[in-house]
């Protein structure tokens, strides 16, 4: 039987750390920048760890 393929649209969005971490970018940050306030915009800069329900199931999905 062939080995499964990992999902490559994952594989470009989710990094790892070298700790194991999964790392992922915070979502609303794509448009109406004017909108949205420079402190909401500042909280979310940056890269945030996945919650461990989705984890586990990433882990599953980018597995090679």
């Amino acid at each position: 039987m062939p080995k499964q393929k990992s999902h490559r649209g994952l594989t470009k969005r989710i990094k790892t750390t070298g700790s194991g971490k999964l790392m992922r970018r915070k979502a609303g940050r794509g448009h109406y920048r004017l909108a949205k306030g420079k402190n909401r915009f500042r909280r979310l800069d940056g890269t945030d760890g996945l919650s461990p329900g989705d984890d586990r199931i990433v882990r599953r999905m980018i597995k090679t």
